[in-house]
């Protein structure tokens, strides 16, 4: 079996995700207290991004805003998640991570680093290099057509 030349990046780059996804899936079910895929990447969201609004998550993930506010609402119920009241205006909350979740967040960020340096055994510095230029470029083209 011949595979097109025209998909062979797309084919091994969904693999890599797919690997990706598998390994992170495995750390949310051992170590992410129960949380689903989508609760810990709301929890990583408001960590790279602290005071930011259940809007701007919605707006990033390109997701449902009722799903949202669920997620949101049983992270804080959970004790992940803090709000307060947004000074500039009084309808809108800005959300941070608590203690507890940063705790569960770098949990599961030593899993990332895991998976990426597994992945990028064998490679030397120049050929890091060169791999994240390649993929700038990628996400770059991509960027160009959205």
């Amino acid at each position: 079996m011949t595979r097109q030349a025209n998909t062979e990046v797309l084919d091994r780059l969904h693999a890599l995700m797919h690997g990706l996804r598998r390994h992170l899936q495995d750390a949310v079910r051992l170590e992410g207290e129960g949380l689903g895929p989508m609760e810990i990447r709301c929890l990583s969201y408001f960590m790279h991004h602290d005071g930011a609004t259940q809007s701007d998550l919605v707006q990033h993930a390109a997701r449902d805003k009722a799903q949202i506010a669920r997620i949101v609402k049983g992270l804080h119920e959970r004790g992940l998640l803090q709000s307060r009241p947004d000074p500039d205006d009084g309808r809108s909350q800005r959300v941070s991570v608590t203690a507890e979740g940063q705790a569960l967040q770098r949990k599961m960020q030593q899993h990332r680093v895991r998976f990426e340096k597994t992945m990028t055994a064998g490679l030397g510095a120049s050929e890091r290099a060169t791999l994240l230029a390649l993929l700038d470029r990628l996400q770059d083209n991509v960027a160009e057509d959205a």
